[in-house]
C-alpha cells in the first residue's frame, strides 16, 4: 500500500528548483558561483532588456539553451517519475527550472511555472511553439509569419510565473508537499509552504534539500542532503510505507 510511513496520501504536489538539476551538471542561478554572479541579470532577465538589446539576449539564451540540451536527468528526477507511475492517487509535479529533465525522466503531470528553454513565444501572435533552433531577431514565427519579437518561452524577472491559478487548485486540494532544490528566496515558489501551513491546514509538507531553505522553519519535516541520494530514498519510503 502506499503511504507515508503508516499515513496514506491521496494528492501530492512537489516543488522542484535549482537543487535537483544541479547534480546533471546544470548550473543554477543563485548560488555563491551561480549565473548571476557571472552576467547581470539586468542586462539578460528583463523585458526591458530584452526590447533594448534582443541579440545580446538572444546570444545568452541560446548559449544557455545549447548547454542544458547536453544535460540528462539524474536519480532524483527518476524517482519522482517512479512516484508517478506507482501513486494511486495525483502526483503534480511544479518545478521552476527551464529544464526539461522532468520529462525527459518520464514525469507528464507537470507545471513550468517560470517556462521552458525549448519553447518560444512570439510576441506579435501570442503563439507558444516548441523551438528546434536558436533564435535571433530575424526568426520568423511559423504561426503568424513576423518576425522580430520571437522570444524564449520563460519567465524574466516582473513577469508573473505561469499556470499560478492552477498550482494553488492543486495546493488547496493536496495532503503532502514536496519541497525539492529550492532556496526558498524566489517567490511566489517560496511561499508555498507558508500558504500550506497557515491558510490550507492538513497538508504534510518536507523539504529535502541540500541544506535548510529560508524558509525551512515552516516544513513539518526535513531530509538533507544530495537530491540523488534524499529524494530515491524518501521517494521509496513512501512507495512502501517503511
Amino acid at each position: 500500500m502506499f503511504g507515508g510511513f503508516g499515513r496514506y496520501y491521496e494528492n501530492i504536489v512537489v516543488l522542484t528548483g535549482a537543487g535537483i538539476s544541479a547534480e546533471s551538471g546544470i548550473a543554477t542561478f543563485r548560488d555563491t558561483d551561480g549565473i548571476w554572479t557571472r552576467v547581470d541579470p539586468e542586462k539578460v532577465a528583463t523585458p526591458e532588456a530584452l526590447a533594448r538589446d534582443p541579440d545580446y539576449c538572444h546570444a545568452f539564451y541560446n548559449a544557455m539553451r545549447t548547454e542544458l540540451r547536453k544535460a540528462r536527468p539524474n536519480a532524483a528526477h527518476e524517482a519522482l517519475a517512479e512516484l508517478e507511475q506507482r501513486h494511486p492517487g495525483s502526483v503534480l509535479v511544479v518545478t521552476q527550472n527551464v529544464d526539461n529533465l522532468h520529462r525527459m525522466a518520464g514525469t507528464t503531470s507537470i507545471i513550468h511555472m517560470h517556462g521552458e528553454m525549448d519553447r518560444a513565444r512570439c510576441g506579435h501572435c501570442g503563439t507558444v511553439m516548441d523551438l528546434a533552433c536558436d533564435l535571433t531577431t530575424a526568426t520568423v514565427c511559423p504561426a503568424c509569419g513576423k518576425a522580430g519579437l520571437m522570444r524564449p518561452h520563460v519567465v524574466l524577472f516582473g513577469e508573473m510565473p505561469f499556470e499560478m491559478e492552477r498550482i494553488y487548485q492543486a495546493l488547496d486540494s493536496c495532503d503532502l508537499f514536496l519541497s525539492i532544490g529550492t532556496s526558498g528566496n524566489v517567490y511566489p515558489a517560496a511561499g508555498f509552504v507558508e500558504h500550506l501551513r497557515f491558510r490550507r491546514r492538513g497538508a504534510h509538507t518536507v523539504e529535502l534539500n541540500l541544506e535548510p531553505s529560508d524558509g525551512h522553519s515552516l516544513f513539518h519535516e526535513s531530509r538533507l542532503g544530495k537530491a540523488t541520494e534524499v529524494v530515491p530514498v524518501y521517494v521509496q519510503r513512501l512507495l512502501t510505507g517503511i
